[in-house]
């Protein structure tokens, strides 16, 4: 639903009110959350490319005993508003409530930052740019001149590097001063004819209009006649007949004026930067790492090389810490079991203790490290500005298969979780592709399935041959692969479409921060996902207790559903305990072994399994075999989203439709593959 803002506001001295509404506005990638962290003090998440912030982000701050709410608006290379964070944008700048707009620009791409800039200054002159990324522009031999910028521009300007607070607080003070006169001399000037037509249109509403934007830009929509725009206001909807008719005539005249108004305020940037702007093209070598990240031949090899490095990592660096907090929560167990023995009954207590507490201690203890190191390690490549060159290579196989290539960014982020990566679906404009992008996502295992996943290969004795990181690396090719797969099926099916085109920034490598990038994926991505895999796994300890304690005869329910399920489990290649212990395991990807394990064993609380020998002497005896194992591998990588997942699918989407098809499209996968791999093993 399109967001509207109220148009008119009584003027306002500056020096004379309590508080101030600021937008900060900007290309992508530019910096602009960064800066509103510094000045709000919040963790927005920010990262090395295009598309982060996708809403309006808001924050408070108070200097000088004023108060000040900041609107960091989504990133937008124009306010054309093609795609939904332009019109966020767009809209909020045309019509939103506010005192002063922040324009951030990055000083070592200024040329191409100038088009926002200048069709912002067309619409008000209530504005502060802020160069940023100065230090960047120094590394590189760039020199921006401040003063020649404000010259022409007639608008503050001010320099400064977002990651420094002293730096970012020097922008404050000029939100105090007095606003210019709205006459300034615009320093985009169209053809003639086009000039006049402004002039005759801008003569009717200089009275009418909103007192924060200029008539001309106004004139110039009308003309235009962009009916988006136009609507919002009231004296457009007033005008008499001769001065519509007058509109029209006008309009023919002119003819297609959108392409000559891109053109002139392209050629005003330009003339722009060559004055303001000296480079020494010595110190650019992007251009040769590029050419290895970017080659059809190193691209798609280096970034494979990458995510396995991030994998290892993240699964065999856990290992260390997933003990010792499994240890943490064994060594207190006790403490609370005497603590609720004190106050409730022997029943209720078993119902805490090994119902609730040990399901979430093994959840905590087996997501949180991997999940850390994860996220930690794919902040930085964010930063480091790899991303989009994924994004990049991969952009090709995606347009075979009808599909964008910033599905590429939004499949690695289902790596560390699936939810993370329906969420950064927002960023595909195309509401066809963003579809494609949310029903395949999970086709990539997330860091719930790795445990299950390196315990299999690491026991049986295909791992022997391809060792268990080669393996693991194996099956993510394989998701990856059944990825474009299903992007194809349903490009041809449900989702048939074109693909639309996209304008991907190869934004430029830089340093990382190391600690900020910490503290940001620790808060915003690792403790906001498991706080929701937490609550699911609350809801799988109890119905775990539940089936577990439900007799029937001298047979418990769960022991029932797993026989039950043994046909369908014997035609997979697997049995009714494995189905059964996928199905209970629905709230988190992480319970599903150690339902296995308890179910096995007859025990009535969850086991954590630490020694594989014992693990897979327990499995060989209960008629596992190493087709038991394979298929136990494909229907680990294929099967339905977790509820966290489809929870996020269903508030993404709007629509159980598409939340169900999300549900079955990897789940068909994986029981036709299993029942193929038993097929063929059987015949063999």
């Amino acid at each position: 639903m399109k967001t509207t803002f109220a148009l008119y506001s009584k003027k306002q001295e500056i020096e004379n009110i309590d508080s101030m509404i600021v937008a900060l506005a900007g290309n992508p990638n530019v910096g602009k959350s960064t800066i509103f962290n510094r000045l709000t003090g919040l963790n927005q998440h920010t990262g090395n490319w295009p598309g982060k912030t996708v809403s309006n982000a808001t924050g408070n701050f108070v200097y000088d005993k004023k108060h000040f709410t900041l609107y960091d608006l989504p990133g937008t290379y124009s306010l054309n508003a093609n795609s939904p964070e332009e019109e966020i944008a767009r809209d909020f700048i045309c019509f939103g409530k506010w005192d002063k707009i922040i324009i951030i620009v990055d000083a070592t791409s200024l040329k191409r930052n100038l088009n926002l800039l200048l069709q912002i200054l067309e619409i008000t002159d209530q504005v502060i740019v802020c160069v940023n990324l100065l230090d960047e522009a120094k590394r590189k031999g760039i020199v921006v001149n401040l003063n020649k910028l404000e010259s022409i521009l007639q608008v503050p300007v001010i320099g400064c590097v977002g990651h420094d607070k002293q730096s970012v607080d020097k922008i404050v003070p000029y939100l105090f001063k007095e606003k210019p006169e709205l006459n300034r001399i615009t320093p985009i000037l169209y053809r003639q004819k086009i000039e006049l037509a402004i002039q005759e249109v801008d003569s009717w509403i200089k009275d009418h209009k909103p007192i924060h934007l200029h008539s001309r830009w106004i004139a110039l929509q009308f003309l235009i006649q962009d009916e988006q725009i136009c609507q919002n206001f009231n004296f457009y909807k007033e005008l008499n007949d001769v001065q519509k008719n007058r509109l029209q005539t006008l309009k023919e005249e002119l003819g297609n004026t959108h392409d000559e108004i891109s053109k002139s305020i392209n050629i005003a940037s330009k003339l722009i930067y060559n004055q303001v702007v000296k480079t020494d093209t010595q110190k650019i070598n992007n251009y040769k790492i590029d050419k290895l990240l970017t080659s059809r031949i190193t691209g798609i090899p280096i970034m494979i090389l990458f995510l396995g490095l991030i994998f290892w990592v993240s699964i065999f660096g856990a290992n260390i810490f997933s003990d010792q907090i499994s240890l943490f929560f064994s060594s207190i167990e006790v403490h609370f079991t005497f603590l609720f023995s004190m106050f409730l009954p022997s029943s209720f207590v078993d119902f805490l203790i090994n119902g609730i507490y040990r399901t979430l201690a093994w959840v905590v203890s087996v997501m949180l490290p991997p999940m850390t190191i994860f996220f930690f390690l794919f902040s930085i490549l964010e930063d480091l500005g790899v991303l989009p060159r994924l994004a990049f290579n991969l952009d090709f196989a995606f347009s075979k298969c009808q599909a964008c290539g910033k599905q590429a960014l939004t499949m690695c982020m289902g790596f560390g979780c699936n939810a993370a990566g329906i969420i950064g679906t927002r960023i595909i404009d195309s509401n066809r592709e963003k579809l494609i992008a949310i029903c395949t996502n999970n086709f990539v295992p997330c860091n719930g399935r790795f445990p299950t996943l390196i315990a299999i290969l690491t026991m049986f004795s295909f791992s022997s041959i391809i060792g268990p990181s080669i393996g693991l690396l194996l099956i993510l090719l394989l998701g990856i692969s059944l990825t474009f797969l299903s992007s194809f099926f349903l490009s041809k099916t449900l989702l048939r479409g074109d693909t639309s085109n996209f304008l991907l920034e190869l934004t430029p490598y830089r340093k990382p921060h190391l600690f900020n990038i910490f503290i940001s994926s620790l808060k915003n991505k690792t403790l906001a996902l498991l706080y929701r895999a937490v609550l699911a796994a609350i809801l799988a300890g109890v119905i775990l207790y539940i089936c577990i304690h439900i007799k029937a005869g001298d047979q418990s329910l769960l022991k029932i559903i797993c026989d039950l399920l043994d046909p369908l489990g014997k035609l997979m290649g697997l049995d009714g305990v494995i189905l059964a212990s996928f199905i209970l395991g629905f709230p988190a990807n992480e319970i599903v072994m150690p339902i296995i394990i308890m179910t096995y064993l007859n025990s009535s609380t969850l086991t954590n399994y630490t020694n594989l020998v014992e693990l897979k002497s327990l499995l060989i005896n209960n008629s596992w075999t190493s087709l038991t194992a394979l298929n136990m591998i494909i229907f680990t990588l294929l099967h339905w989203p977790c509820s966290t997942t489809l929870m996020t699918i269903k508030k993404e989407t709007q629509s159980i439709k598409w939340t169900l098809v999300s549900f079955l499209l990897p789940t068909c996968f994986g029981v036709i593959l299993c029942v193929l791999t038993t097929l063929i093993y059987n015949l063999i």
